[in-house]
């Protein structure tokens, strides 16, 4: 039955059914210059899985796998008191509230997909997952250099933004600590002109004077 149920969660949101939650994780812009930011995160937790495929299958497959995590494919070990002195453990499972953006990193062949956790949770509280492929990570706080755009998300156009992006963090002498992550926040049924994804590549730590310079051209 919980297969099932799951299933069918799953489909419903692949297929439009079902919106996505409304949490995010809090940021701080640093800089705005029209669709580019420097935003500065927290200390995050995420879900994560490996898939191979194109990115719209690794996509879905990542998907599929972690909402199964958080829609009750987990287990949390509780103490239940007996009677004293004896103490029994009994495994239980806690469906987790999704949140935005989803997000994914790599290339055809392997791909990381992430669900970041709520900010209700940590490392120690989150309940452990019963796919040995889903793996709890934490991500230390970081900068990203973020452009947000519209549209279906295919890949020329993320590799046109990715593109745009790496220029304004040459324009603004910004050097990449890490690959490019696609972010998306929306379901399918979403019309393309309203949909919501960005493009965030990792930066390493700038100071404040290397945020107010001003760009060159």
């Amino acid at each position: 039955m919980k297969k099932t149920l799951l299933g069918l969660l799953c489909a419903l949101f692949l297929s439009g059914g079902v919106a996505m939650a409304a949490e995010e994780p809090a940021f701080t812009v640093m800089l705005g210059e029209g669709d580019f930011e420097i935003r500065e995160y927290p200390a995050l937790v995420v879900a994560t899985v490996t898939v191979s495929g194109s990115r719209d299958e690794a996509s879905n497959a990542g998907f599929r796998l972690l909402a199964g995590y958080i829609f009750g494919g987990n287990t949390r070990r509780q103490k239940v008191a007996m009677t004293a002195p004896v103490v029994q453990e009994r495994a239980t499972s806690e469906r987790i509230p999704m949140t935005a953006p989803v997000v994914q990193s790599g290339s055809d062949g392997a791909w990381v997909v992430r669900f970041i956790m709520p900010s209700t949770y940590t490392l120690e509280t989150l309940p452990a997952p019963n796919d040995a492929r889903v793996g709890l990570i934490p991500v230390p706080p970081q900068r990203y250099a973020v452009v947000r755009f519209s549209g279906l998300a295919r890949p020329a156009d993320v590799e046109r933004r990715t593109t745009t992006l790496k220029a304004f963090m040459e324009r603004r002498q910004l050097r990449a600590a890490g690959v490019p992550l696609l972010a998306r926040y929306n379901p399918p049924w979403t019309p393309w002109f309203m949909r919501r994804n960005e493009v965030w590549i990792p930066i390493a730590e700038a100071s404040e004077e290397d945020l107010d310079r001003p760009s060159s051209r």
